[in-house]
């Protein structure tokens, strides 16, 4: 009996129809997608505000100044999804930074400071994440006392043992500043720098055992330690390149500026947890990705902008960030609810 070819066509009909409903209701329910609408809008707002804005000049700007917060958000991210928190990022970028500074003012060849620096980074990380693993203080409390910690030792390094007043420490190599001035044609050499990292780090999450463990002990501990995870290892890990990562965007900071100060990264441990959950990361943990923190770097840089050139309070940007954040966070919840229902 040879099939009816309404029944067929009604058939296919039915199935296109279906697998577009999937393909929308995914769509919908990405993680990234409202955020990317958010910052289309935000865009396009600005551009009929201030003619400045879409200027070439003025987006390379924007780049250049999303680019330090995100490469800590990379950091940030991993210790996220791991269901962690690390308050001191700001404080890390401070302390390496002006480290890296004195061994150069004190004569060292540059690119050894510079690897010094991100190792040094890279020890408080590892500390941070040993004391929250071994020792089981929760994260919380252990990167807000290395908040203070590593801001005490910014000072030491600036100051000496006498104590006497901190000044700024000049960074007098044009090799390390170009890492935070530095330009390949148009383009500044940080947002090529933290595109290359983006690109890195993405793919670690997606196509590496170690990176798919990172998400597994987010999204449940125990099932992660009953199926093999060695999840101490994979926390230590994700507070070990945080603090690598703090390093390197400390050192981009100083070569920027040319100097070292005692005041970088203080306050910048907000922007950067809230440019990863702005970007869809859940607090909770086993959710993020590093696409998405970019976008929440990219809002928070663009929101600084906008008030820069509409020439609003400054109180009016930490008012909106903090509206941002609580509007991310409750936006998640928002969408858990949608996914279980």
């Amino acid at each position: 009996m040879k099939p009816d070819l309404n029944t067929q066509a009604e058939n296919t009909l039915s199935n296109k129809i279906y697998e577009r409903g999937n393909i929308l209701e995914r769509f919908i329910r990405s993680r990234e997608l409202g955020v990317f609408g958010a910052l289309v809008v935000i865009c396009i707002i600005m551009s009929f505000s201030n003619q400045y804005f879409l200027k070439p000049q003025n987006l390379f700007n924007i780049l250049r100044s999303m680019s330090t917060i995100g490469v800590m958000a990379i950091g940030m991210t991993m210790v996220i999804i791991t269901a962690g928190i690390d308050l001191s990022v700001g404080s890390l970028l401070g302390v390496c930074s002006m480290l890296t500074a004195r061994l150069i003012f004190h004569g060292l060849p540059p690119f050894l400071c510079v690897a010094i620096g991100v190792m040094f980074g890279l020890s408080l990380g590892t500390f941070n994440g040993i004391i929250i693993t071994k020792v089981r203080v929760t994260p919380f409390v252990v990167t807000l006392g290395m908040l203070s910690m590593a801001r005490g030792l910014t000072f030491l390094l600036s100051t000496g043992i006498k104590g006497t007043v901190s000044s700024n420490l000049p960074m007098p190599d044009e090799a390390v500043n170009f890492l935070g001035a530095g330009y390949i044609g148009p383009i500044p050499f940080p947002v090529i720098e933290l595109l290359i990292l983006v690109i890195i780090f993405s793919l670690f999450l997606k196509h590496t055992v170690l990176g798919r463990q990172i998400y597994a002990t987010g999204s449940n501990i125990k099932a992660a330690k009953l199926s093999g995870v060695n999840v101490d290892v994979v926390r230590i890990f994700t507070y070990a390149i945080t603090g690598g990562l703090c390093a390197l965007a400390g050192i981009m900071t100083a070569g920027l500026l040319g100097t070292a100060a005692t005041n970088y990264g203080m306050g910048e441990e907000l922007n950067v947890i809230a440019a990863v959950v702005i970007g869809g990361a859940s607090l909770m943990g086993g959710e993020g990705t590093i696409k998405g923190a970019m976008i929440g770097a990219a809002i928070m840089a663009v929101i600084r902008n906008a008030f820069v050139l509409l020439k609003l309070p400054i109180y009016t940007q930490t008012l909106t960030i903090g509206a941002v954040i609580i509007l991310a966070v409750a936006t998640d919840r928002f969408r858990k609810h949608m996914g279980k229902s």
